[in-house]
C-alpha cells in the first residue's frame, strides 16, 4: 500500500539588511496591500541585529557578516520549512497576490518536488515550455545553458536545502549572483519558470494561456539609493492617512537628493588620475 507524502512546509523570507531600515515602512504598506495573508506560509523578516515588528511576520536575525555569510546561517538554524519563497526588503508590491494560485503552486511543489521555481519574468532567462499550466501560466523549464543568469535573488521559491547548498561563505549578493550562475550551470539543476510576477511591469517569457492571474513588484533600490520605481509608490502614499503622507515626504527628499537608505550623501567618485594628481600636490 502507497504511504501518503509527508506534508511540505513553505516560508516566505524577506531578506533584509539593517542599512536599509529605511525602507521597511514602506515594504509593509505594500505588502500589506497587496499580499493575501490567507497564503499558507509562516513569514519571517530578517534583520541582522535591530528588532523590527511587522505584524504578521517573526522578526528572526542573522547577526552582521557578508551576505552569503547571514543568509546561510538564516536557511540553517533560523527557518524550519520545506520551502522558502525569497524576497528582499526593496521589492514593493503594486499589484494584488492571490492565494489561489500559490495553494495550487503549493500542491505541485509538494507533488513533483522541485528544487527552485523563479516567480518573475525577466529577459536573463530563456525557457521550454511543457503540457503544465498553473491559473493559465505555464511552467516552463528554464534553458541553462541559454539563460544569462541562473542565480536571482528576486521572487523564487526555493528547496530551502537546495538554495542553502548554493551559499558558500563570504559571497556577496553580486559575486553569488555572477559565481552562482557559473555552479548552477556545471551541474544543470532543472529549474522551472513561472510568469506570476512581473518585475517592473516587464513582459511575460513564457508560452501562457491566461496573464490575467499575474502580480507585479518594483525594485525601488539601485547602489543604495531610490530609484526612479519609487515615485509611483509616493504619490499612493500621499492618497494614505497621515503616516503615510509623511513617509511619501521622506521618501521624496531622499529621492530628489540622492540620499542613500541611511540618509547620508552619495560620496562623489574622483577619477584615478585626479587622484594621483591630488597625491603629487599634496605631498
Amino acid at each position: 500500500m502507497n504511504q501518503e507524502k509527508t506534508q511540505k512546509t513553505f516560508a516566505l523570507l524577506v531578506h533584509a539588511c539593517d542599512r536599509y531600515e529605511f525602507l521597511y515602512q514602506g515594504f509593509e504598506y505594500f505588502f500589506n496591500q497587496f499580499w493575501n495573508s490567507d497564503i499558507r506560509c509562516k513569514y519571517y523578516f530578517a534583520t541582522e541585529v535591530i528588532d523590527v515588528n511587522i505584524p504578521g511576520f517573526e522578526n528572526i536575525k542573522s547577526g552582521k557578516g557578508e551576505w552569503s555569510d547571514r543568509l546561510a546561517y538564516l536557511l540553517r538554524e533560523k527557518i524550519t520549512e520545506d520551502y522558502v519563497i525569497y524576497m528582499q526588503e526593496d521589492v514593493w508590491l503594486s499589484k494584488p497576490v492571490r492565494k489561489e494560485f500559490f495553494d495550487d503552486l503549493f500542491d505541485f511543489v509538494q507533488e513533483k518536488g522541485h528544487k527552485q521555481i523563479k516567480l518573475h519574468s525577466a529577459d536573463i532567462y530563456q525557457t521550454l515550455p511543457t503540457e503544465k499550466f498553473i491559473h493559465g501560466l505555464n511552467v516552463s523549464k528554464v534553458d541553462n545553458a541559454r539563460s544569462r543568469y541562473l542565480m536571482s535573488h528576486q521572487l523564487t521559491l526555493w528547496d530551502r536545502m537546495f538554495f542553502l547548498a548554493q551559499l558558500p561563505p563570504k559571497e556577496n549578493p553580486w559575486r553569488n549572483e555572477r559565481r552562482g550562475t557559473n555552479r548552477l550551470k556545471s551541474i544543470d539543476p532543472e529549474i522551472w519558470h513561472i510568469d506570476y510576477f512581473s518585475q517592473d511591469y516587464s513582459e511575460p517569457i513564457n508560452k501562457n494561456q491566461d496573464i490575467s492571474e499575474r502580480s507585479n513588484f518594483n525594485t525601488v533600490s539601485q547602489n543604495g539609493k531610490l530609484n526612479d520605481e519609487v515615485s509611483h509608490f509616493i504619490e499612493l502614499l500621499r492618497k494614505g492617512d497621515e503616516t503615510a503622507i509623511a513617509y511619501a515626504k521622506e521618501l521624496e527628499n531622499h529621492y530628489d537628493n540622492s540620499l542613500t537608505h541611511d540618509g547620508r550623501e552619495q560620496p562623489r567618485k574622483i577619477d584615478f588620475v585626479k587622484r594621483i594628481k591630488n597625491w603629487i600636490l599634496n605631498k
